[in-house]
């Protein structure tokens, strides 16, 4: 149990039937009246967004929140199947709880299944990625004062801004949280 008196960033709770994760907090005193805790929450299963406020006293239940190492093995329509890497056993999810989060990962790449109570509900990719661009516009010599970008797509069809002297056949690292190009690799 955590009282919203001990929030911190990042923990989550059960709180009105679902998982909640606190995004911002603050203990409010204010100069009459009670103190009170403003919190942002976000829902980690649908997405949303809430901002309430709670009694410093109030409790909550400890959302436990289970990251487990899987291979993505392919794609079948819509729907995903992964492996486990210590048991070997196969799970197959469909599109809506993956959403975006295969949208720059290959096949027999590592991602981490994330469930609560045993209901998985979201996928995370790893931070940073190494694909190689399949498809961009030549760049052109001498064009570069600006900072320009200009668009590229990866093996896995995703497209991305990078800088003008990336060419078809460049292997390049990107941030999966944004989706911004970090660097040659």
């Amino acid at each position: 149990m955590v009282s919203a008196g001990d929030f911190k960033n990042g923990i989550t709770i059960e709180w009105e039937g679902g998982v909640w994760q606190i995004i911002e907090f603050q203990h409010v005193k204010p100069g009459k009246g009670a103190a009170f805790v403003r919190t942002k929450l976000k829902n980690i299963v649908s997405g949303g967004v809430v901002e309430t406020s709670f009694r410093p006293t109030e409790r909550f239940e400890n959302a436990i929140i289970d990251r487990k190492d899987m291979q993505y093995l392919y794609a079948d329509g819509d729907m995903y199947t992964f492996m486990d890497l210590e048991t070997f056993d196969q799970l197959s999810l469909n599109s809506d709880k993956i959403g975006d989060a295969l949208k720059f990962v290959k096949e027999n790449d590592t991602v981490k299944i994330c469930s609560h109570k045993g209901n998985v509900f979201s996928v995370e990719p790893p931070l940073f990625v190494e694909l190689e661009v399949t498809e961009t516009e030549p760049g052109f010599k001498g064009n570069t004062a600006t900072g320009a970008t200009k668009p590229a797509i990866v093996e896995t069809g995703a497209q991305v801004a990078v800088p003008l002297f990336v060419e078809i056949g460049n292997v390049i690292k990107i941030d999966t949280r944004t989706g911004e190009y970090l660097s040659r690799a």
